[in-house]
């Protein structure tokens, strides 16, 4: 049972490693994505070749993102047979054809219309050319929306029937795509996806401007960016508070694992806000325990002395690990409030005019860059160690999705993978650093399909 035990924590720890980088970069494809193609119809509209400088310039970030997350993705696909075989046949006939549609319907939409993006402007006319831009963007969002869908169904099941082998049969595949929590999901990952990418671009920006502060190209960017946080932080706010109200009602073990709540409350006495605490598995308490008292019953059931179910209300082998989870909604959280109060304080600076000229809110916005993807994965962290010790929310457990691998296999793998991780990215860093260092500049040339063009050498 041990080795068993071992072998299962070195395959979740090595598709955590895999999907923690994946989904950063499918999250930055979707934001810039969505990016270009409100820069496009800008200079459409409007004629003024700034947008679309800047668009060229932001779309060699674009297409690197591409290359490099493609390759990333390749290796999930592995794992699945690899190290989570059950979990494919025990739930293959409901998530083969979700993968299936997202293949279909996004990844072949995205990649039909990707070369005219990036190399066609001047081969297939602007209107055709932003066509491609759209499909580009639209595909993203609709691969997302597949990929939540499956992800949603096995945090929230619906619309299935359990066969006496244990396999999973669609019976409804409306309840299964549409399953309870999918829409508050996609929702808030696409707003993460946005904001995440936001802060990145206003973080670029803010590196170009304090060497070049009078780039109009810099500043566009930057004013875009920090206007995308104002706009979409406080809607990702009241659609947290909503997929919150959901998780409560389908998912209440995690939700007490994000509160750190092992006892209810008495009758009339509320949820406490556990601002810092240390959960302890074995005590089944907290230490160092910092609360506000009834403040939590306000957000969790909008009633003063609500309560939610406690952790000692469940079986202690369906109880999440409580620690990671406590502290990743806490940074989630925490790195969300100051993004917030990054859109306050560019309103601040704009009305005064010094959004592009204060040197420390540069500096600030550059340290800032990271804020909304670090929050992205810790909100992934929350999903998905807390729906454990299950793969299907529920029904289907973790350690009974594991292919018949050794500990030993799976670490030799894991090795594999960093290394080759460690290249990948290496060189994805370099060049991005390479291409963010300089501003965009007037007549900013687009992606060039040579090596030479792309790193600046013959």
């Amino acid at each position: 049972m041990e080795n068993v035990e071992s072998a299962l924590m070195a395959a979740r720890m090595q598709f955590a490693i895999t999907i923690s980088f994946h989904i950063v970069l499918a999250a930055l494809s979707i934001g810039l994505a969505n990016f270009l193609m409100i820069l496009e119809a800008l200079w459409l509209k409007t004629g003024r070749k700034v947008y679309l400088d800047v668009y060229r310039y932001w779309l060699k970030v674009f297409a690197l993102n591409v290359a490099v997350g493609v390759a990333s993705g390749l290796i999930l696909e592995y794992q699945f047979g690899l190290n989570w075989s059950r979990l494919a046949v025990q739930a293959g006939d409901i998530l083969g054809p979700l993968m299936f549609y997202e293949i279909l319907a996004a990844f072949f939409l995205e990649a039909g219309f990707l070369g005219i993006m990036l190399f066609g402007l001047k081969k297939v006319g602007p209107r055709l050319h932003f066509l491609a831009t759209c499909a580009v963007a639209v595909g993203s969002l609709i691969s997302a929306f597949w990929i939540l869908s499956a992800n949603s169904w096995m945090q929230t099941p619906a619309g299935y029937s359990i066969a006496a082998d244990g396999r999973f049969i669609a019976e409804d595949w409306w309840a299964i795509i549409f399953n309870p929590s999918f829409p508050y999901r996609l929702i808030h990952m696409t707003l993460a996806a946005l904001l995440g990418t936001a802060a990145v671009v206003a973080g670029a920006s803010a590196w170009q401007l304090l060497k070049a502060p009078g780039n109009p190209r810099a500043r566009l960017a930057f004013s875009m960016a920090l206007w995308a946080i104002v706009v979409l932080i406080p809607v990702q706010v009241v659609v947290g508070d909503l997929h919150g109200q959901n998780s409560l009602k389908f998912q209440p073990q995690k939700v007490a694992a994000i509160e750190g709540s092992w006892t209810r409350p008495a009758t009339g006495a509320g949820e406490p806000l556990r601002l810092l605490a240390w959960p302890d598995m074995n005590e089944r308490r907290n230490h160092w325990e910092v609360a506000i008292p009834r403040v939590g019953s306000l957000y969790l059931t909008h009633d003063l002395s609500g309560t939610i179910a406690a952790l000692d209300e469940f079986a202690p082998q369906d109880i999440a690990p409580v620690t990671p989870v406590f502290f990743a909604f806490r940074a989630m959280v925490g790195l969300g409030l100051l993004m917030l109060g990054q859109g306050v304080i560019s309103l601040v600076l704009r009305r005064r005019q010094r959004l592009y000229t204060a040197r420390w809110w540069l500096w600030t916005s550059l340290l800032m860059a990271p804020a909304g993807l670090l929050a992205m994965l810790s909100g992934w962290i929350v999903t998905e160690v807390g729906r454990q010790p299950f793969t299907v929310y529920g029904l289907m457990r973790t350690a009974d999705s594991l292919s018949s691998v050794s500990r030993a296999q799976v670490l030799g793998s894991t090795w594999l993978i960093l290394l080759f991780y460690l290249l990948i990215f290496g060189i994805g860093l370099w060049v991005l650093l390479r291409t963010l260092r300089e501003p965009p500049h007037e007549d900013e040339p687009g992606p060039q399909p040579t090596l030479a063009d792309e790193t600046g050498h013959s």
